[in-house]
């Protein structure tokens, strides 16, 4: 993530801001709370990663505002319903997390990357939640107001108060990583047959002890918010394909509780764990 608005024609995409060319009635709502979901990022695709078809050239990832993730979520069948029954994009998948709370990705054709900016829906009149922040200042404020103080470094200074505010995505290709191209997979808990998957870390003589605990040599320049290749969740590494993004908090704006997360955009699971 880059300390400056994107720029369509030079980066890969942005985090923060406005889902492109989708209309108002595509922009997926929120099942708990009938609110639109807030949008935290689009990324462009890699060739390599376009993995549903040349036409898809980039996801957009929608998540349940942070002022609206405390506990675990409410249900509320009437709202879970209008919200299921209204229409939708074509390549919306929805996902849900451990607690129960709701995110979205939509697969966008080249058009829909370059169109315009989508206005979001204004909530169901069942919605009884308070209004998020974000609707007010746009994602990029809204998170800086409540960012811990690591998180306010990722900004030279506080972001405009609109909804367009957004923050450019640039891709550094990374030649050393042994993982890429492979499903991640975590030694103590995997249930699929090895795909020579390397944790990014040993142990001297292979004792288990905070003191024997090294970083491989390849993995000292892993980037946080990254495509496919190794993965270092807070917690254990979740099945997914190699295709997925892992990025953290500020990449977009979430309540993951101090933790990361990871987007398959490829079988469309989504995990995250708290640090």
């Amino acid at each position: 993530m880059l300390d400056r608005p994107a720029d369509r024609a030079l980066d890969h995409g942005w985090v923060y801001g406005l889902p492109p060319g989708i209309s108002t009635e595509q922009w997926p709502l929120d099942p708990v709370t009938g609110y639109p979901l807030m949008h935290g990022f689009t990324l462009k695709l890699p060739d390599d990663y376009r993995v549903h078809g040349e036409d898809i050239v980039a996801v957009s990832f929608f998540a349940t505002a942070p002022d609206h993730n405390d506990g675990g979520a409410p249900d509320d069948p009437e709202i879970r319903e209008a919200v299921l029954a209204g229409p939708a994009h074509p390549r919306l998948s929805r996902m849900t997390d451990i607690l129960d709370y709701e995110y979205a990705a939509l697969l966008l054709t080249a058009r829909e990357y370059d169109g315009a900016f989508a206005t979001p829906p204004g909530p169901l009149a069942l919605a009884t939640a308070e209004r998020p922040r974000w609707l007010d200042v746009g994602g990029a404020s809204a998170f800086h107001e409540a960012a811990a103080p690591y998180a306010k470094k990722m900004f030279s200074g506080s972001p405009r108060a609109d909804l367009a505010e957004n923050r450019a995505i640039a891709l550094t290709p990374r030649a050393t990583d042994p993982n890429a191209g492979k499903c991640p997979q975590d030694e103590y808990t995997s249930r699929i047959a090895p795909t020579g998957y390397q944790p990014f870390y040993y142990y001297v003589g292979g004792v288990q002890s905070r003191d024997n605990f090294r970083l491989q040599d390849w993995s000292k320049d892993h980037a946080q918010n990254h495509l496919g290749g190794t993965m270092r969740p807070c917690q254990s590494e979740p099945e997914m394909s190699p295709f997925y993004i892992e990025f953290e908090e500020y990449f977009g704006g979430y309540n993951f509780g101090g933790g990361n997360a990871q987007l398959d955009f490829k079988e469309m699971k989504f995990d995250w764990a708290c640090g």
